[in-house]
């Protein structure tokens, strides 16, 4: 009983190491994934010298630097005989440093790190390179030229050029096609004077960077961040707003901290549950006999409060005992699972689930000891306590079909979830947020609860009513004596019942947490692939894409096992700017994964089919085709850039299909169309995308294809190994592998106890009955049977029962946690080798219980007897 109530205070304590490591690390990766992470918009008239004075000595902050936005109508270029304009756009003043300070906001791709660094998307508009001398218009004044000094690239433009200052409820707005940076004592130059004709056209912003010493918790980082930001803005006096970066990532990390609320309710509760089923089963074996020795002692003249005395003692030291021993069990776990022996993101809240976890433990011992006591002095008399045998009695919940009802209950509420689509997880324009509907977590809890029950019914019903089919099943064990086993098995089927309810639910326990953490292993493989692309994938945003021989030439690289070709243009859809991907419908399936949950109204296969049959086709998202009410066959009047004058201008296509996902796709709305169709109407078959499958490492096949590119290309290449680690520690994809450690880790070790521990009890409480055998003439090989057939029954019962229930679980599990899988699994996968190691521990556990019990039929029937 003190190992039982141990396992149980150590699964909960270990899910408490589980939390403080979790939001521990989505704190830290919150921070970590923000470059600027408070951008103080100054209002108009504020003085810059004296708001830097307050910003710098604000509490926390650590850099603040000051950056200068000025909206400009259009640039232009003359490239030989051509002349390119573009539209409107910003140019940035930078102060000497930024890029030291802000390492994630500026990425330099070719030429100069100082001076005139101009966009890659702008240089790709203007054919503008370095050297190339390029102007940009000024409101109200006249127009400027200036030499290119370098060609950068900007992966945080969203926050960098976002709207401070609006209502939280507005359009997130897009950041400029074309943008400049040029040095702040140039800036000023050219734009103080626009500042005194149109002040609305220039504004000054402090980029800032405050210190690593937020707390743990992610919630307590965000109400931290976010009275920082307040008491700056009070100190500033309306002299500017605060664009919180990093409040807003830690938001997302409370909306995280939820989710990991979920995977307790979810995995953890049962473990925690059956734990203390197991603990009081062990207590549950010794009923009988402790019935008898209170018996004796009332009949020496105890009292019963004297009794309790006596079990609240019992019930005092196991609970304590147990508990220490779960706490120091919890620690180990926590150390090799999680890197941390604290049980809690804080101290409070360490200290809150230790002493949580020892009041389960004390107060488990007590209620399968000292409850059963109390229910006993008030119930039993002493004549009924020493009585052996009883009449049988059903239980309550058994006569009502409680399992039944439970069993429909969870089957109503799953099917209307479903059909309603509920998800715990939504991600509207690509912001997650959690939507919790509690009564959709009495699925799995009904369906676990009644499918215990339902094993007992069935198999009390088996051992009760058929025994006629049990002899013919244990007469390969007991042969001549299958009628007197089967008889046997029959009269002691509540105690069989008990031990084969214990082992489906470990079965269902291991199976269903192996189940899920497998599943989910795999789909973030397959989401990182998915944002990735593909196994290695490289990309540019200029027009005129990838060098046109880079397939050629990597095909031949090792380890690549398939290179494939990927346009990524831009087409409106009335005045909708989306993005578009011209593919290969026939040959893109061998580069990267086709699922069919990428499309509506079909598979895959049959969705690309479509596609290929028909020139001039294109699929659509679904977001598109509610707002634009669309019909299959409809026709869609496109603009594309043409590379004859990189003006854009209608392209007809039809729409054939739905696409919901698609890989390196953002998630709101998009295109697919043929790529020869595209590249014929727009003039340019350039390609910006390159997807390759690889046969080994991913991370050295995008070593050998940034090799291949060169520094110079401007191309970037990511492998799905780093993109996993991203993926990972994002909002709603956190890293189970921990988690997934210490639930196997203990499924194992329940599988052992629920096994071996509770089948020899039952067989220990069972001496009296073998001894009497044994006196009566029957011989170790005889007893062996009766062994042996019942732990078949209960081992194989179990086994099966609990591998159904632990699927079902596993099933609906992942249905309702659909949000978090992106895309959503086609299946379940199953660990077989986990699952394999399970069976054999649970095997050799049996083995071991039951030679135990056969030895301990070999002593002298009259010495067990007068122990008894």
């Amino acid at each position: 009983m003190v190992l039982g109530v141990a396992l149980a205070v150590a699964f909960l304590a270990s899910l408490g190491a589980f939390f403080s490591a979790s939001k521990a690390r989505m704190t830290r990766e919150a921070k970590a994934g923000v470059d600027v992470d408070w951008q103080v918009q100054l209002t108009p008239g504020t003085s810059v010298s004296q708001a830097q004075k307050v910003i710098a000595s604000a509490p926390g902050v650590v850099t603040s630097l000051p950056v200068a936005y000025a909206d400009t109508p259009g640039f232009s270029a003359k490239t030989g005989r051509s002349f390119q304009t573009t539209g409107s756009g910003q140019v940035v003043g930078y102060p000497a440093g930024y890029a030291d300070a802000f390492p994630g906001e500026v990425r330099y791709l070719v030429g100069a790190r100082s001076g005139a660094l101009l966009a890659q998307q702008t240089a790709a508009n203007l054919h503008a390179s370095v050297g190339s001398t390029i102007g940009f218009k000024r409101p109200g004044l006249a127009p400027v030229a200036i030499r290119v000094d370098g060609i950068i690239d900007l992966p945080q433009a969203d926050s960098m050029f976002q709207a401070v200052g609006v209502a939280p409820s507005a359009a997130p707005r897009a950041p400029p096609d074309n943008i400049l940076l040029l040095p702040d004592a140039l800036w000023h130059r050219y734009f103080d004077p626009v500042a005194k004709v149109q002040p609305s056209a220039v504004r000054t912003q402090f980029h800032v960077k405050l210190a690593n010493d937020l707390p743990p918790d992610p919630s307590a980082a965000f109400a931290q961040v976010l009275a920082r930001a307040k008491n700056l803005e009070a100190q500033l006096s309306g002299g500017g707003v605060v664009g919180d970066n990093l409040g807003a990532q830690l938001d997302a990390g409370r909306s995280d901290a939820l989710y990991a609320q979920l995977l307790f309710l979810f995995l953890g509760v049962p473990g925690a549950l059956l734990a203390g089923l197991v603990t009081a089963v062990i207590a549950a074996s010794g009923g009988d006999r402790r019935r008898q020795e209170q018996a004796l002692l009332r009949i020496r003249g105890a009292t019963p409060a004297r009794i309790l005395r006596l079990a609240a003692a019992e019930a005092g030291s196991i609970g304590v005992l147990g508990t220490a021993l779960g706490l120091g069990g919890a620690a180990l776990a926590g150390l090799l699972a999680f890197g941390t022996i604290r049980f809690g993101a804080s101290s409070g809240q360490a200290l809150l689930w230790a002493m949580g976890a020892a009041v389960i433990g004390i107060g488990l011992a007590f209620a399968t000891t000292l409850l059963p006591a109390r229910r006993d002095l008030r119930t039993i008399t002493v004549s009924q306590a020493r009585a052996i045998v009883g009449p049988p009695r059903q239980p309550l919940w058994a006569r009502l079909y409680l399992d039944v009802i439970l069993l429909a209950a969870a089957g109503l509420i799953f099917w209307q979830s479903v059909r309603s689509g509920y998800q715990v997880i939504l991600a509207p324009e690509g912001v997650p947020t959690i939507s919790v509907s509690y009564v959709t977590f009495l699925a799995p809890v009904l369906l676990w609860i009644g499918a215990a029950l339902f094993a007992w019914r069935l198999s009390n019903g088996m051992l009760g009513s058929g025994r006629r089919v049990l002899r013919r099943a244990v007469e390969p064990a007991a042969r001549g004596l299958s009628g007197v086993v089967a008889a046997s098995m029959s009269r002691q089927r509540r105690l069989l019942s008990r031990g084969l309810v214990i082992m489906a639910l470990t079965g269902s326990f291991a199976v269903s947490t192996a189940v899920f953490n497998v599943t989910y292993a795999a789909q973030s493989r397959v989401d990182a692939q998915l944002t990735n692309g593909a196994d290695v994938t490289a990309t540019t945003s200029a027009a005129t894409g990838l060098p046109s021989g880079i397939v050629d030439a990597v095909r031949p690289l090792p380890g690549v096992a398939a290179v494939e070709p990927m346009q990524h243009r831009f087409a409106y859809v009335g005045n909708d700017l989306q993005d578009l991907y011209g593919i290969d419908p026939r040959t893109i399936a061998s580069a990267t994964p086709m699922s069919d949950a990428f499309f509506g109204g079909g598979h895959a296969s049959q969705v690309l089919a479509g596609l290929a049959s028909q020139p001039d086709a294109v699929l659509v998202s679904d977001e598109t085709v509610h707002d634009f009410q669309l019909q299959p066959g409809d026709l869609l009047r496109l603009r594309l850039q043409f590379a004859a004058d990189h003006a854009y201008h209608i392209v007809q296509f039809h729409y054939v299909g739905i696409v919901r996902e698609f890989p390196t796709a953002p998630r709101d709305s998009f295109l697919v169309a043929n790529a020869s169709y595209v590249a014929q109407q727009t003039g340019s078959n350039a390609f910006q995308t390159l997807l390759v499958r690889t046969s080994g490492s991913p991370p050295a096949v995008a070593a050998e294809l940034r090799r291949v590119l060169g520094p110079g290309s401007g191309a970037t290449v990511q492998d799905v190994d780093s993109q996993l680690r991203i993926t990972l520690s994002g909002l709603t994809a956190l890293d189970l592998s921990g988690l997934t450690r210490l639930e196997l880790a203990f499924a194992f070790v329940l599988a052992a106890a629920a096994s071996g521990l509770v089948l020899g009890l039952g067989l220990a409480e069972r001496r009296r009955t073998f001894a009497i055998a044994s006196a009566l003439g029957a011989n170790t090989r005889q007893l062996a049977a009766f062994v042996w057939s019942e732990a078949v029954f209960v081992t194989v019962g179990g086994t099966i029962l609990g591998a159904v229930a632990g699927w079902l679980l596993a099933f609906v599990i992942v249905k309702e946690l659909t949000g978090v899988f992106d895309p959503p699994p086609q299946h379940l996968f199953v660990p077989w080798g986990y699952l394999i190691a399970i069976a054999a521990i649970t095997g050799a556990a049996v083995a071991t219980a039951g030679s135990l019990a056969i030895r301990a039929t070999r002593r002298p029937a009259l010495r067990i007897l007068r122990e008894l």
